[in-house]
Parts: C-alpha cells; sequence; structure tokens
C-alpha cells in the first residue's frame, strides 16, 4: 500500500523567470546542475521510454538530489516519487542512496516526495529488503514522529509496504517503530489510521513479533479500532486480533483485558462487509481454541449468526463458519445448543454438497466432537443421513487424503457409540474399510484398522457382514489380519499388531460358529498368535519373564483400544507389547477352549 505525494511539476527551477521576476531571486546553478536540469527537462518530455533508475538519467536526478538547493531537491524528490508511480521494478543502491539522501532533508515537502517513492519502490520484494538494510527505517521513523500528516502517510505507508517482507520485520520490531505506528493507528486522520493498522497487522505474522507488539502497546488500540465505520480499519484490526488471538498468550491477554471483544466481533458478522466477516469469524475461531471463548461465543449468541453463514454461496464465508463451530463443538457444554439451533442437517449435508476439502474437514471433526460429546442417544445424527453422506466421500477413488483422514477418523468415533455402530456395520463400510488398512498414510490406515475392531467388538450382533467381507475386497479381512499379525516389528506399528490381534479375539468371542470356522482353519492367522504368545509379546523373542496362559489373565478385549483415535505414539513401546502379548495369551486360550 505504497502511498504517493500530491503531484508537483518537476523541475519548475528550471522553467523560464517571469519577466517581472527578480534576477536576484533566481538560484546559482553550477555547471553539472545546470547539465543535470536541461537534460533532465528534456527526458522528462519522452519519460515512458526512458530508464530513470540507470546511466546518465539516474546520474542527473542524483546531481540535483545532492545539491545545496532546495528547488533542485525538491524537484528530484518529486521526479523519483512520480517515476516510481509508474515505474515499479528492482533497483541498485545507487537508486535508493540518493532518495534516502532527501529523506532527511529538512524541508518537509522534500521529505514527502522520497518518502512517496520508497514507498512506491518497495512494492518490490526486492526493494523492501535493499532499503532496509541501506538504513532506511530511521529516516522513516523520524518522519511519523513528525506532525506533519502528508509526512506521516507516507512514511507509515512506506512501512507498511517494509514490512510485508519476512527478512524485514525483525528489523522493523528492534528499531523503535512499533510503538509511534501504535500511536498513529489512532490518528485522527483516516489516511494515517489506515497505513498504521496495515503496518501494525504485517506485523502479526510470527509469534515473536506478536509478543513485541503486545509490549508496544497495540491490543487495545486494535480492539478500540473495531469501533471504526471505516470497513478498511475494521479488516485490518479484525485481521490482526485473528493473528494475535493464534497464541495462547494472546488469547489470555484478551480474555483478561477486553471483555467486549467477542461482542464487537458477533455484530461484524451481522452488519458488516464480507471480507470483514471472514475475519470476525475466524477471529471467533482462534479465540474459541479456549474453554472460555467456546462458553462465551454461544453465550453471547454466536451460533445465530453462525448458521446462515455455513448456507453462505460465497466458499470463504463457509470455510471461516465451519472452522469456528469446529472449535465451539469442541466444549460439551456446547453441544445441545448446537444441536438445538438447527446445525445438524447443514452440517451433514456440507459432507457432500462443498467441493472445498477444508469445509468438508470442519463439518467433520464438528459431527465427530458432537457425538463424542454428547451422552444422549445419537440416532437423530444417521437420521440425518450422516452416514450415505460419509460414504459417498469415502468410495469416492478422487477424494482428498486430507479429507480421506478425517472421514475414517470420525468413523473410528462414531463406531464407538452403541447406537451408531449398528449404521456402520450393515452400511456397507466394512467392505470400503479394508483396503485402507493398506493406506500409505499411517494415520488413515490406524484408524481404518481400529474401526474395524471396534466394529468386530459387536460382532455378536451382524456376524454375517464380517463373513461376507472375509476373503474380499482386496484378500478381505482374513487376508489384512493374516499379513498384520504375521508381519514383523521392523516391518508395522506394534500399535497394528495389536489392533489385528484384538479384533480376532473379539470375533472369537462373538460366539458366531462360522467366524470361529473361518479363523481356526486359516493356515496362518491362529499359528502367527500362538508364535507370538510364545515368545511373551517381543521383538525376536526376547525374554520378558512369565505370563499367565489363562484367559481370565490380563485384560479384556475392550481394554486393548480406547477408541480416541490415532494414538500410535500415546504408548511406549514395552507398553504395547504386553498389550500384544496379553491379546495373544487370551486368544490361544479361547481357541484352546473353543468346541465345534
Amino acid at each position: 500500500m505504497g502511498a504517493t505525494c500530491s503531484s508537483i511539476s518537476p523541475l519548475t527551477c528550471c522553467r523560464a523567470r517571469d519577466e517581472s521576476g527578480s534576477r536576484e531571486d533566481e538560484p546559482l546553478l553550477a555547471d553539472k546542475e545546470r547539465q543535470a536540469v536541461n537534460m533532465l527537462v528534456d527526458l522528462f518530455e519522452h519519460r515512458t521510454t526512458v530508464s530513470f533508475y540507470e546511466g546518465e538519467p539516474l546520474q542527473a536526478l542524483s546531481t540535483l538530489a545532492y545539491s545545496d538547493i532546495y528547488h533542485l531537491q525538491l524537484s528530484a524528490a518529486t521526479a523519483f516519487s512520480e517515476i516510481s508511480e509508474i515505474d515499479v521494478r528492482p533497483v541498485s543502491r545507487e537508486t535508493i542512496e540518493p532518495i534516502l539522501y532527501l529523506l532527511q532533508s529538512p524541508h518537509i515537502d522534500v521529505q514527502h516526495g522520497a518518502s512517496a517513492a520508497l514507498g512506491n519502490l518497495a512494492v518490490n520484494v526486492e526493494n523492501k529488503i535493499l532499503i532496509v538494510k541501506m538504513g532506511g527505517l530511521e529516516p522513516l521513523i523520524r518522519q511519523m514522529l513528525s506532525p506533519n500528516v502528508d509526512a506521516q502517510i507516507n512514511s507509515v505507508g512506506c512501512i507498511t509496504n517494509l514490512a510485508t517482507a519476512d527478512e524485514n520485520k525483525m528489523k522493523i520490531a528492534k528499531s523503535g517503530a512499533l510503538i509511534p505506528l501504535t500511536r498513529l493507528a489512532r490518528s485522527r486522520d483516516i489516511r494515517v489510521q489506515r497505513n498504521a493498522a496495515g503496518a501494525l497487522l504485517n506485523m502479526t505474522h510470527s509469534a515473536e513479533h506478536r509478543q513485541q507488539l503486545i509490549n508496544a502497546g497495540a491490543v487495545p488500540v486494535l480492539v478500540g479500532l473495531l469501533g471504526s465505520d471505516d470497513v478498511e480499519l475494521q479488516y485490518y484490526a479484525t485481521t490482526a486480533l485473528s493473528n494475535i488471538a493464534v497464541d495462547a498468550g494472546g488469547r489470555r491477554l484478551l480474555w483478561d483485558t477486553e471483555p467486549t471483544l467477542v461482542d464487537a466481533l458477533i455484530r461484524f458478522i451481522n452488519t458488516s462487509t464480507i471480507k470483514v466477516q471472514c475475519q470476525a469469524v475466524l477471529t471467533l475461531r482462534n479465540l474459541a481454541s479456549d474453554d472460555e471463548y467456546q462458553i462465551q461465543v454461544v453465550e453471547k449468541g454466536g451460533l445465530a449468526s453462525l448458521l446462515p453463514l455455513l448456507q453462505s454461496a460465497y466458499v470463504p464465508l463457509v470455510v471461516s463458519a465451519s472452522a469456528c463451530l469446529r472449535n465451539l463443538s469442541i466444549h460439551p457444554d456446547n453441544e445441545d445448543p448446537i444441536l438445538e439451533a438447527g446445525f445438524l442437517p447443514c452440517l451433514v449435508s456440507l459432507i457432500t454438497q462443498s467441493d472445498n476439502r477444508e469445509v468438508q474437514c470442519h463439518v467433520i471433526s464438528a459431527l465427530r466432537n458432537l457425538v463424542a460429546n454428547s451422552d444422549v442417544d445419537k440416532e437423530s445424527f444417521a437420521e440425518a443421513g450422516l452416514f450415505d453422506h460419509i460414504k459417498a466421500v469415502v468410495s469416492d477413488e478422487n477424494t482428498d487424503d486430507l479429507v480421506m483422514g478425517e472421514m475414517i477418523a470420525a468413523l473410528s468415533v462414531f463406531a464407538i457409540d452403541d447406537s451408531l455402530r449398528p449404521y456402520i456395520t450393515a452400511g456397507g463400510f466394512l467392505e470400503l474399510l479394508i483396503p485402507l488398512t493398506r493406506c500409505h498414510i499411517l494415520e488413515i490406515q490406524y484408524n481404518a484398522c481400529a474401526t474395524i475392531g471396534s466394529l468386530a467388538s459387536k460382532s455378536d450382533e451382524d456376524s454375517e457382514c464380517f463373513v461376507q467381507v472375509w476373503d474380499k475386497p482386496d484378500g478381505g479381512l482374513q487376508s489384512y489380519l493374516a499379513t498384520f499379525i504375521a508381519l514383523d516389528e521392523g516391518s508395522l506399528d506394534p500399535s497394528l499388531k495389536s489392533i489385528a490381534i484384538w479384533t480376532v479375539l473379539v470375533l472369537l468371542e462373538s460366539g458366531s460358529p462360522e467366524l470361529a470356522r473361518l479363523i481356526t482353519g486359516h493356515p496362518s492367522i491362529i499359528k502367527s498368535i500362538e508364535k507370538i504368545a510364545s515368545a511373551g509379546g517381543l521383538p525376536n523373542g526376547e525374554d520378558k519373564g512369565g505370563y499367565a496362559s489363562d484367559s481370565g489373565t490380563g485384560f479384556r478385549a475392550s481394554q486393548a483400544f480406547d477408541g480416541e483415535g490415532f494414538m500410535a505414539d500415546d504408548h511406549d513401546e514395552e507398553d504395547c507389547y504386553d498389550r500384544i502379548d496379553a491379546l495373544a495369551q487370551q486368544v490361544v486360550a479361547l481357541v484352546h477352549d473353543l468346541e465345534y
């Protein structure tokens, strides 16, 4: 956002003297300066075809810039300003040096032109970095402290542009610029306010810089700007606060010091422009990373404002709203208000209606949270078509890996619930989950295996579904179990082996004669488990001490997997081998006792 100075006709000092003027008032030019003036007068007549950033044109401008004559300096500053408006490209140190020299002039209009030129050139990435390296921050900060509004506009606008380069942010933070920027964000001039708020926003893209802004007192200023009627100020302030709310420390400060923040953000959702609405919702999303804000947003009526946004035709609004609802759904106390507000049909339909992967991930995650947090019957989720929509996404070979991961993670949670499990088993999901046990993405692989295990834990109710997938698709259930149980520990995460053995155990416990026949008659499944049991669960048969082999020892199958999703790193390796050993011992004991 490069500010520019008001247009001043260049090289006014070279024009013919007014007939009534006194020759004593005319500045005395050195020969070199006069030659430079004459050259530039000619060049400016063809300015669109001349490069003023190199060669003789640059030398002529530099001669005027370094002159002791005020009018020559003003002409140079104005020329640099106007040239840089129409010609922005990487420039050399030789171009920046005379502009920085002009920036230190005692004359405000010369400073004005020079800072405008720097702001224009600072649109280019290479120029941003070069200006700061050459010491451009110090004179710009001095201009920010000027009482002249035009000087403030240009200097702050230039720093706003410089602050978009990551390499410059730390230097700006350490230069002392943040305090005057914060002060100028309260300016009575809307142009100064906009530039200052934009600069503060550009300094909120890393945790360290956000903390420096907090230290400079920027937070109450940004919150105060939410009361402005200017849409640009609303946008800059809301976006900056959204970034500050990324950090736990920033959220804590906002909670402790800004009690009206949530009210202002909800007001923006209902009344402001689309781009401010998006940022207001994203700010609420970030704030709702904390329990207090999750409750407060709902208590202050945020749900009524979010529901229409989920139905918007403008995708960024839907993304923002679904992300916010995902965080709000984390808190158990919000489950009833969300369902009572009518979100369920909308969330379910977005699983397939949206072709935006962020929306799909957010809504399925919100639904997963709602199921996990609720103690009431969940059949309303199934009746809303939840599993039909999930199946459509999971069965689509073009589904994005990220979306697939969220869908399977959600299924692993839904499969734990007694009222939802039958819908998954009878819905044909086993045929979709079995191929995913070989997925190259560990999280999807793990949750697919865990979901199959959770469904198997109630296979006494629908054992025929497991019989039907015993040898298909992709080799079927038997191939998955045999492969995972037989693989050595160096080739497979031990947690996956644990789930596979647990699945065998609960299938045997189901009491289905057909499943017992298929498992015990398999050429390798039971043999592999017996080998594991005899080795004590440890890789390479390492001695681990004695384990009782009766089925009453150890933990029940329901304890082998707690259904909390992907847990590959939740237990240390020895605990995992303890689980594998105990499960293998139970399988061996159960097979021994079975009668056919």
